[in-house]
């Protein structure tokens, strides 16, 4: 497969979690296996999953996700705006990979968005005129016309640099050849010339029946269907929002080993306000005989081996969260009685002695829980950082993305944070991805909680996001029409693609 450089896709979908960043993973895994030098690209991400490059940037987890699929080094081009939310009105904004304030959301759409279009498209070309394609991933939907005057993410960003776009419509939700039609109709002219067809996410069942349908749709539009992809679980890997435990479904659905010792461990992770980076725990997930679930009552710590607080943006608030349901003390006791906890980041400050906070929540000083010998000072500047370190007498490998500067008083040193007794705390993310020292923290792990678990010699996390990852490169070429596609990176939209009424409002 060859071509000129610098062709383009943009991955549009009828709605959020249509499988945008999946299907525009799996483009990128089949492009990088044909030989195509390739790269996504997301205009501007709202998630409180990210990651930090090699150069210090803050992008979005699913574009780094996205970038290993492509086996490109992930880097602040490919998300050049990236919105972390604070509140329901509010976020912070990050640019480049760099924080420059909070916004909101009235704030931003009514001004400050339009003015990043520049950015963006120029991110845009410098990725085109160094890879041979660049796969671009919109936000929700292309259709609302509330925002679209100052859109720079799905249609601005696709007339700006005369990119074709592909919708993806989730038929599991059902009303797929509707949400296909009026994503269409909703479009102005100048959009719709750019809409070159359609792909059927997640369908279960004989596609002859489906066929009839795409046929009609097609008449109706103008537009064809360039693949039905089956349902397939455990594809969400490294999602921008929500509470899947993304290994942990492949896993568990694809025939995985028992468990290596005579007990499973239980992993409770409390589901915190505006909790941050929670795949953490998908390294823990697809250990054979760990069994990983998210919680919000204090009872459900109980039969816990280990409990996980995990990042969240807002660390005052998720503090008070805890108090409020009784888990503060559910963890409490567990600490007394020398039971396993981690905190990670946000979780790991929380667990300190007091937090001084004029940034984030502007509380001032608040009690924090006492169970370790930490004080936290929250920071204008944020640390984006990518430490490298042993623990437990293993390599680890991690990331830092936190407001809050921890001062560690005692116990034992535990990565940048501190141990005392059964409990953890640490500001790096990405941890317990490195198999070793997640093999080694498991067994003390099971040691404290009492379980005869032991951790599978051989588990590799890597390996396994690899396999997840040539899944979606999989579908997309046993079940999308590639040779369409490609033309459609290469060559752009076809001309002529009639317009479907009554388009956008004026």
């Amino acid at each position: 497969m060859t071509g000129r450089r610098g062709g383009g896709l943009l991955v549009a979908g009828t709605t959020s979690d249509a499988g945008k960043s999946v299907v525009t993973a799996g483009i990128c895994r089949w492009l990088v296996r044909q030989g195509v030098k390739v790269a996504p690209f997301k205009g501007q991400n709202m998630s409180l999953n990210s990651f930090v490059t090699r150069e210090g940037a803050e992008i979005g987890r699913a574009q780094a996700m996205q970038a290993q699929a492509a086996r490109v080094e992930p880097s602040a081009l490919m998300n050049p705006v990236l919105l972390k939310p604070g509140s329901d009105r509010s976020s912070q904004v990050v640019l480049m990979g760099k924080p420059v304030g909070e916004m909101s959301a009235r704030g931003y759409h009514g001004s400050r968005q339009a003015s990043l279009l520049d950015t963006v498209v120029g991110c845009l070309e410098e990725l085109r005129g160094s890879h041979d394609a660049v796969i671009c991933e919109g936000a929700g939907s292309p259709a609302e016309i509330n925002l679209r005057r100052t859109d720079i993410v799905n249609m601005g960003i696709a007339r700006a640099a005369r990119l074709p776009v592909l919708v993806v419509g989730d038929i599991d939700r059902g009303g797929v050849f509707a949400s296909f039609f009026g994503t269409t109709a909703l479009l102005a002219p100048e959009d719709q010339e750019l809409l070159a067809g359609y792909l059927v996410n997640k369908f279960r069942g004989d596609v002859s029946l489906l066929e009839p349908g795409l046929d009609m749709l097609k008449s109706l539009t103008g537009r064809p269907t360039y693949g039905v992809l089956p349902f397939q679980h455990g594809l969400g890997i490294d999602e921008e929002d929500g509470l899947r435990v993304s290994l942990r479904g492949t896993v568990r659905e694809s025939d995985a080993p028992p468990p290596v010792g005579e007990d499973v461990l239980r992993v409770a992770v409390c589901a915190v306000p505006l909790m941050s980076n929670f795949t953490d725990v998908d390294a823990l997930a697809a250990e054979p005989g760990v069994v990983v679930r998210f919680v919000d009552r204090a009872e459900e710590l109980v039969d816990a081996d280990l409990v996980v607080v995990p990042g969240t943006r807002g660390t005052v608030k998720a503090l008070a969260w805890l108090r409020e349901r009784g888990l503060a003390d559910a963890l409490a006791r567990r600490a007394a009685e020398g039971r396993p906890v981690l905190g990670i980041c946000g979780g790991f400050q929380l667990l300190g002695e007091r937090i001084e906070d004029e940034v984030e929540s502007r509380a001032g000083v608040v009690d924090g829980l006492g169970l370790l010998p930490v004080r936290v000072r929250f920071a204008v500047e944020k640390t984006l950082a990518r430490p490298v370190g042993a623990a437990l007498g293993e390599p680890v490998e991690g990331y830092e993305i936190h407001h809050g500067v921890a001062e560690v008083l005692g116990g034992e040193s535990f990565l940048d944070g501190c141990r005392v007794g059964a409990v953890w705390g640490t500001h790096w993310h990405g941890s317990l991805e490195s198999d070793g020292f997640r093999r080694a923290f498991l067994r003390e792990v099971a040691r404290d909680a009492g379980r005869r678990f032991v951790p599978a010699p051989d588990t590799s996390f890597e390996a396994l996001r690899e396999e997840q990852l040539d899944r979606l490169g999989d579908l997309v070429e046993r079940y999308a029409d590639t040779d369409a596609l490609w033309r459609l990176i290469e060559e752009g939209a076809p001309a002529g693609l009639p317009f479907v009424p009554p388009g956008a409002p004026s």
